[in-house]
């Protein structure tokens, strides 16, 4: 398992790299923010370039981990489809090849002959990152890679990564959009119970490299095992103090919105973009919840993050089945899992955490969120 963690921590810096490049090469950027439509459309270009920047960014941690854990090749999910149709209606199946040329020449057919933005994107697809410093040494989890599967959330929060916006993260402070919500995210979990288990997270523009003005990124890591809980952010020391803070989508229902009032400080209640950033807040201390009372989310926004949770002795609850429950408190019945579709829906549907999510680090703070939205959803 610490094998596979280093891997993960290396294939999504990889990943963050991507993503990186795609906005700072002019020949990649300009494909990135110009969306044509209707006569102005290529009909050659493969769909739009938003959707061939995830799908790559997917295809090199499926690559990667399927590469060195051959085990794990038909339990590793992404949300995207790497398979494309132009207008021409020739189809195109979006992989990593053996060498960068290969790839290049690959990515030029889906980028109707753009050889230079595919050179660009190839380049950066098999370049090796730096050695990623994790601190994994001594950490042994007794679980073979056969038992387990992967979800994939290639950029998660895509409007922000496409608008662009280029907020200054103040050290403490939750901002609510901008290129940092943008996130990579890799989460693992138990074929057998759903569990997850571990959890990366890439933030590929944490901040600016003043020197070069090129962007840096910040990685945060989890596992979650029976006893075995390791995270690369630290704990609380102290227990919950005075009222909580809750982190919301600026589209939560009014109805939510006033029964938290009551238990949150008027700026205490926070609204931030991207499910996965929301999550992160979370897990670093910047908010106490994140509560959603929509099934918007699936399970490659919610895995990841889920794992570094649990290291932290908190989780993810299905906020429908935690109402419903008498006791309001976390269990096996009401935490959110990653192993079985729901049959009854069709497509990305089958994925969504229907029943809205409540993440959280102690649980005496989700008792508290349920108790003030009991009966009002």
């Amino acid at each position: 398992m610490a094998e596979l963690l280093r891997l993960l921590l290396r294939v999504a810096e990889k990943a963050a790299n991507v993503a990186r490049v795609c906005r700072q090469e002019a020949p990649l950027f300009q494909l990135l923010v110009q969306e044509k439509t209707g006569d102005d459309k290529n009909k050659k270009f493969v769909q739009d370039f938003k959707t061939l920047a995830d799908v790559v960014i997917q295809e090199v941690i499926r690559h990667d981990v399927g590469a060195q854990f051959p085990e794990m090749v038909g339990f590793i999910h992404g949300e995207e489809s790497n398979k494309f149709e132009n207008g021409l209606g020739e189809s195109v199946t979006v992989t990593v090849c053996g060498t960068e040329a290969e790839t290049a020449t690959l990515l030029a057919t889906v980028l109707d002959g753009d050889d230079t933005a595919a050179s660009l994107l190839a380049k950066a697809i098999h370049q090796d990152p730096t050695t990623i410093d994790a601190n994994t040494d001594g950490l042994t989890v007794p679980l073979s890679p056969s038992e387990l599967g992967i979800w994939i959330d290639p950029i998660d929060a895509t409007s922000q990564y496409i608008e662009g916006k280029e907020e200054v993260l103040e050290e403490g402070h939750l901002s609510p959009s901008g290129l940092h919500c943008a996130l990579v995210l890799i989460g693992v979990y138990l074929r057998s119970t759903g569990e997850p288990v571990m959890g990366v997270i890439n933030q590929p523009f944490n901040y600016k490299d003043p020197a070069g003005g090129r962007w840096r990124g910040k990685h945060f890591w989890g596992v979650s095992c029976g006893d075995i809980n390791v995270c690369s952010v630290s704990r609380p020391k102290d227990g919950p103090v005075g009222k909580l803070s809750a982190v919301l989508s600026s589209s939560e229902k009014q109805v939510v919105k006033e029964a938290l009032t009551s238990l949150c400080e008027p700026n205490k209640l926070i609204y931030a973009s991207g499910a996965g950033y929301k999550i992160l807040c979370v897990i670093q201390g910047l908010a106490d919840v994140y509560v959603l009372s929509e099934g918007s989310t699936f399970k490659w926004d919610s895995c990841a993050p889920h794992a570094l949770l649990r290291a932290l002795g908190g989780g993810m609850v299905d906020l429908t089945k935690c109402l419903q429950s008498s006791s309001g408190a976390p269990d096996h019945q009401t935490e959110l899992t990653y192993h079985q579709p729901r049959t009854e829906c069709q497509g990305a549907d089958r994925w969504a955490n229907h029943g809205g999510l409540v993440a959280y680090r102690d649980c005496s703070q989700l008792r508290s969120i349920m108790g003030c939205l009991k009966g009002k959803l």
